[in-house]
Parts: structure tokens; sequence; C-alpha cells
């Protein structure tokens, strides 16, 4: 899955743009292909998952609704619980 996040550049959303995409890296960095920025602009803050809209501005911005869309979007991978946390080598994080 290939997720995109654009944001409006005058409106300075980058530092949002950036913890967001820090935060859907964290939880989903082996699960997803790319976390990528955009630059836009015209106040433009939005987020696609492999093309599909999963969130605009103005709808309030929830980090935690953006990850568990995410989460339901793609599958476990093998080996993986769904929380992240068990390795295939059993570790924990």
């Amino acid at each position: 899955m290939k997720i995109e996040i654009e944001y409006c550049v005058p409106c300075g959303y980058l530092p949002r743009a950036t913890e967001a995409q820090t935060r859907l890296l964290e939880e989903f960095g082996g699960r997803v292909e790319s976390v990528a920025l955009k630059t836009g602009s015209r106040g433009v803050f939005t987020f696609r998952a492999d093309g599909e809209e999963i969130y605009s501005k103005p709808d309030e911005f929830n980090i935690d609704a953006i990850v568990a869309t995410v989460n339901s979007l793609i599958p476990a991978a093998d080996g993986v619980q769904v929380d992240g946390r068990e390795l295939l080598m059993g570790k924990k994080h």
C-alpha cells in the first residue's frame, strides 16, 4: 500500500504532515510500500491510501483515526501480530 499526504506549503502544514508521516511509518513501516509527502497549495491537507482518500481537511484531524483506517485497509503480515510488536523471531519491542 502507498500512502500519500498532500499538504499546503503556504499554510504551514509541513510540521503536521511530517509528524503524521513519522507516526504512520512507526506503525506500519514494514507493511506499507511508502508514506510520501506531496506539496500542495490552497489549504489542502489530504491523506490517500492507494489513491483512495481517507482524510481531507476541513474534517477534524485525528491521527489515531487515520492510523485505524490504514490498519483496517492492510492485511496483517505473516508472523507479525496486528499490533506490530510480535516479530518473526519472537522478540518483543
